[in-house]
């Protein structure tokens, strides 16, 4: 059954590229072996640098079973899932990944995200992307508001 989607994920993508949609990668998501959400990658054609196949299903999942946690759902992807993907896919609870090729095969098509993996790794301040913690008033405020809140739902 795992080859049966992971297959569906690889034609996503290879479609994604005959046709110019994207680039080269296919997510679909499943629950109780029944096809929930499917995409492409989407990046160029949304000029949306999140819209990666992974993101994009979960967006599909989440909306189709209106909720935001996809607990019980699996994902078929054909690449080893990039930094960001894999942050929304622990964000999203699904219950397991299943992927076709490496992220070293992605790297040897030039798309290679080592250099965030590096990143993650270095403090903000540092980062090729300097990241600056400034202190002010009230800065925790948002947080407080939540956590005096009766009615929030936790996520």
């Amino acid at each position: 059954m795992h080859t049966q989607f992971l297959q569906q994920a690889i034609a996503l993508a290879v479609d994604n590229v005959k046709t110019g949609a994207g680039g080269p990668y296919g997510a679909v998501i499943v629950k109780d072996n029944q096809l929930i959400a499917a995409s492409g990658n989407k990046v160029t054609q949304n000029t949306d640098p999140t819209a990666h196949a992974e993101i994009m299903a979960i967006r599909l999942a989440c909306t189709k079973l209106d909720s935001f946690q996809l607990r019980d759902c699996v994902l078929y992807t054909s690449c080893e899932p990039c930094p960001m993907c894999l942050g929304a896919i622990y964000w999203a609870r699904l219950s397991k990944v299943y992927f076709a090729c490496s992220h070293h095969d992605a790297a040897e098509a030039k798309f290679d995200d080592s250099f965030i993996y590096e990143q993650i790794a270095i403090s903000p301040a540092e980062r090729s992307i300097p990241m600056l913690h400034v202190k002010v008033l009230n800065d925790k405020q948002p947080f407080e508001a939540w956590m005096s809140k009766i009615d929030k739902i936790l996520y």
